[in-house]
C-alpha cells in the first residue's frame, strides 16, 4: 500500500513518521517551505515512546500537478479544517478511481465537502486520538503517551480496503483500531473537542481552574449538555458510556487539561473555531436548538480569529 500524508504537522508528522520509521510506504505532501525544512534538517520526533530523525519522502503540490506521481492507495488528511479547501486542490491529482481518503479532521463538515468533491465511496472514516504540537524548532513534540489511530467504513461494513489498511497501520508504533462504527466515534470525538474547546476558550483557563471558578462546575456540565443535545439532534446519539467519560474529564479537580484550540489561542495561531465551535451552533439553529453557551464561545472565538486576520 502507498499512502499520501497531506500535511507534515505535528499530527500528519507523527502517524506518518511513525509509519516511514516502521518501514511504510509513506510520502508526505506539503508545502515548499516545509519542504525545505524537512530536507534540510529531517522530520523530527520527541515522545515518551523514543525519539526519532527521520528524512522522509516529500512531494509539492507542483510536483503532483506536473504529473509526476501515480495516484496513491489512501491518503491520510491532516489538515487543520481551514485549510480544506486548498489542501483538496493540492491532493486532488493524486487520487485515482480506487484511491481511499481518510481525514483526521475535527468536527464533521469536512465529511460532507470531501464527498462533493470526490465522491462517497472515496472516503473512509478516521479519527486520531493524540496531542501533540510543534515547537519552536519545528519539531514534533508528543504531550502524553496517547497516540491512536482508528479508521473503518462509514456504513460499517467490513472490506478489503479496510482490511488491508488495519494491516498497514498495524505494529507500526502506535495503536491501529479497525472500528466497526467508526462514523459514531466521529461524532463522539466532537461532543469531547467542542465541549473542551468551549469550557477552555470561553474561560481562558483549564479544565481544573474553570472547574475550582464559583460555578465552574455546573457551567462545564451545561456547556456538555448542548454539544450533546445538539449532535444527539442532529447526527449520532454518543453512548452513554462517552457521555460520563466526558463529563469526568471535564470535571476533574486540578486538572492541567485544555484543548489544542485553546493552546492555539494562546500562541496567536489560527484556531479551528469555525469547525468545532460554530459549525455545531448552526447545525443547532438549524434544528431549533438554542445553545446559548456555545454561541457565546463562538462569537468569542470570531472576535479573537477577526483580530488574526479572519482565519479561524
Amino acid at each position: 500500500m502507498r499512502l499520501l500524508v497531506v500535511g507534515a504537522g505535528s499530527t500528519g508528522g507523527y502517524f506518518g513518521g511513525r509509519l516511514a520509521q516502521a518501514g511504510r510506504d509513506v510520502t508526505f505532501l506539503v508545502r515548499p517551505p516545509r519542504a525545505a525544512r524537512l530536507r534540510e534538517r529531517g522530520l523530527e520526533i520527541r515522545s515518551p515512546h523514543g525519539d526519532v530523525t527521520l528524512q522522509p519522502r516529500l512531494l509539492t503540490a507542483a510536483e503532483i500537478g506536473g504529473g509526476t506521481a501515480q495516484p496513491f492507495d489512501a491518503i491520510l488528511l491532516t489538515v487543520k479544517g481551514y485549510m480544506l479547501e486548498s489542501a483538496m486542490d493540492d491532493f486532488a491529482p493524486a487520487v485515482g478511481p480506487e484511491t481511499m481518503i481518510l481525514p483526521v479532521l475535527n468536527g464533521m463538515r469536512h465529511v460532507d465537502r470531501l464527498k462533493a468533491r470526490f465522491g462517497g465511496a472515496a472516503l473512509g472514516g478516521c479519527l486520531c486520538k493524540c496531542a501533540t504540537t510543534l515547537d519552536e524548532e519545528d519539531r514534533i513534540v508528543q504531550l502524553s503517551g496517547l497516540q491512536e489511530l482508528a479508521y473503518g467504513e462509514m456504513d460499517g461494513r467490513s472490506s478489503a480496503r479496510m482490511q488491508a489498511l488495519d494491516a498497514f497501520m498495524t505494529n507500526a508504533g502506535f495503536d491501529a483500531r479497525l472500528s466497526p462504527v467508526i462514523e459514531r466515534e466521529m461524532w463522539e470525538k466532537w461532543l469531547l473537542l467542542a465541549s473542551m474547546g468551549a469550557v477552555t476558550c470561553l474561560m481562558r483557563g483549564t479544565v481544573g481552574e474553570v472547574e475550582a471558578a464559583p460555578g465552574g462546575r455546573d457551567f462545564i456540565l451545561a456547556v456538555i449538555d448542548e454539544v450533546q443535545t445538539i449532535i444527539s439532534t442532529v447526527g449520532m446519539p454518543p453512548r452513554e458510556t462517552t457521555i460520563e467519560a466526558v463529563r469526568a474529564l471535564l470535571t476533574t479537580k486540578g486538572s492541567p487539561q485544555t484543548s489544542s484550540m485553546y493552546r492555539d489561542l494562546q500562541n496567536g495561531r489560527p484556531v479551528e473555531g469555525d469547525e468545532i465551535i460554530g459549525d455545531l451552533v448552526k447545525r443547532g439553529r438549524d434544528a431549533g436548538i438554542a445553545a446559548p453557551l456555545l454561541a457565546a464561545a463562538n462569537i468569542h472565538l470570531g472576535v479573537y480569529s477577526s483580530r488574526q486576520g479572519g482565519c479561524r
